[in-house]
């Protein structure tokens, strides 16, 4: 069942809960804390299996017509099965009623890191396409992808 949490509290919980279950990719701490902290005022849909959230999504304002997926997780024993796309199909309806023209996410660039080409192939299989890369936005280790779509017809 796909969500969306309203309460701050319970968005921050679930953030939480599968941020530091994704040591993988969230593993530095003052960054996770900075996302748990900012969900609380964001777009938050859940993913939720027998109650339990396995997965969700923030979206973020970035300009009048943009919205950020601004930070993503789904546990990996729930990983390809489907839930991220479910998430993201959710978030574009939820971008589209709220009046965007485009959302973009960011990650670290294909072929830095297998997790990370893992994550780059699931974005482009969810429609969206590469924009620009700005190698040192983060770091020269992790050079940032920024990839788009467009959320019109």
């Amino acid at each position: 069942m796909i969500v969306e949490i309203t309460d701050p509290n319970e968005k921050q919980a679930i953030a939480r809960t599968v941020l530091e279950a994704l040591n993988e990719w969230f593993e530095i701490k003052e960054s996770r804390e900075g996302y748990i902290r900012d969900c609380a005022d964001q777009t938050f849909i859940a993913a939720k299996e027998d109650g339990k959230a396995v997965g969700f999504l923030c979206l973020k304002e970035t300009g009048n017509a943009t919205v950020e997926l601004a930070v993503m997780g789904v546990l990996k024993d729930h990983h390809r099965n489907g839930y991220g796309r479910k998430l993201v199909e959710r978030a574009k309806e939820a971008a589209v009623n709220m009046g965007y023209e485009f959302m973009q996410v960011k990650t670290v660039r294909m072929g830095m890191y297998e997790d990370y080409d893992r994550t780059n192939e699931f974005y482009i299989s969810c429609g969206f396409k590469e924009f620009e890369v700005f190698p040192l936005y983060w770091d020269e280790a992790n050079p940032c992808q920024i990839y788009v779509m467009s959320l019109k017809g």
